[in-house]
């Protein structure tokens, strides 16, 4: 099923999700680096990058729900879609409620422990999530051009991924 919402020949929801996923992970591994020496500004590190992971879940957020709509009803894509999608709402939400409770901690955005709690178990549904996503794309076909294969021409050829690379 090919996407919905595409850029120069591209699924958006594809390229934008490394971004969320790649800064929330980061900030819980510097959440533990904190936890372990007790530097601040590894706190301070945390919380802004757990912000910009939010605000690169909000934007790419609207191009899965883009995709998910066109998935046929009553498919196993469907399904899959709609735990993956609702999963990263809880996603955002936890880690909206661990920067929430850093945000008032002075200059250094110290998390307590329901703050670390939050992001801990927001980065564990973001792998099962993402491990949906990853079920989506490569097992259902979800976001990935009709007709593609090994020999596609260029996205940006303007030609269908059906057609074979050198034929006319």
């Amino acid at each position: 099923m090919e996407s919905r919402a595409k850029f120069l020949g591209h699924a958006m929801h594809q390229i934008l999700i490394p971004f969320p996923l790649g800064l929330l992970a980061t900030a819980v591994i510097f959440d533990v680096i904190y936890l372990i020496w007790g530097n601040p500004t590894i706190a301070t590190v945390a919380f802004y990058m757990i912000t910009a992971g939010i605000v690169g879940g909000l934007i790419a957020a609207p191009f899965g729900w883009i995709d998910w709509f066109a998935i046929p009803a009553n498919t196993r894509a469907k399904s899959v879609g709609l735990m993956h999608g609702g999963g990263n709402v809880v996603v955002l939400l936890l880690f909206i409620g661990s920067c929430w409770l850093r945000y008032g901690e002075h200059v250094n955005h110290r998390p307590n422990t329901l703050a670390l709690i939050l992001s801990f178990a927001g980065f564990a549904l973001a792998g099962l999530t993402a491990w949906l996503g990853g079920e989506l794309v490569d097992r259902l076909g979800v976001g990935v051009d009709d007709g593609a294969h090994l020999d596609a021409p260029n996205s940006l050829s303007g030609k269908p991924a059906a057609e074979h690379a050198g034929k006319t």
